[in-house]
């Protein structure tokens, strides 16, 4: 496949990876719903969470289970919001977990996801902070 998750996996556009296992990565999303939003995927090309093989759950999930931790050790937050889109809202024909750090009274109210860009050398900041708190 040639989705954009994919070439990120082949290393062909750049992305600001928090950690790679053998079967999962997990990198920031270019457009956050907050700074430190991760995007964690199967290395290997799966569109949608029903079409991803069962003995790969632990793999992907694990990851994302991680990088949840990492948010709140790495970046000060006080948790997580976990969320995975199916086909529908899915802007990538990738499957991939968002991993998003929420703060108590941060605003974020439902499915509303409002979107920022990083300022110069935000990303990798928080990537940096993301990778330590991995372990990475």
């Amino acid at each position: 496949m040639d989705d954009v998750i994919c070439r990120i996996v082949r290393g062909e556009l750049a992305a600001e990876v928090v950690a790679r296992t053998t079967g999962a990565i997990a990198f920031l999303d270019h457009r956050p719903v907050f700074p430190g939003h991760v995007l964690v995927c199967p290395v290997d090309h799966v569109g949608t969470l029903p079409e991803l093989p069962t003995d790969q759950l632990g793999v992907l999930f694990g990851l994302a289970q991680r990088v949840s931790e990492a948010m709140v050790t790495g970046l000060a937050a006080d948790g997580s919001f976990v969320a995975v889109n199916n086909t529908v809202s899915q802007s990538i024909p990738h499957l991939h977990v968002h991993v998003v750090p929420r703060r108590r009274g941060d605003g974020l109210r439902g499915f509303f996801w409002p979107r920022r860009a990083y300022g110069p050398g935000e990303a990798a900041g928080y990537a940096r902070q993301l990778r330590e708190a991995l372990g990475s």
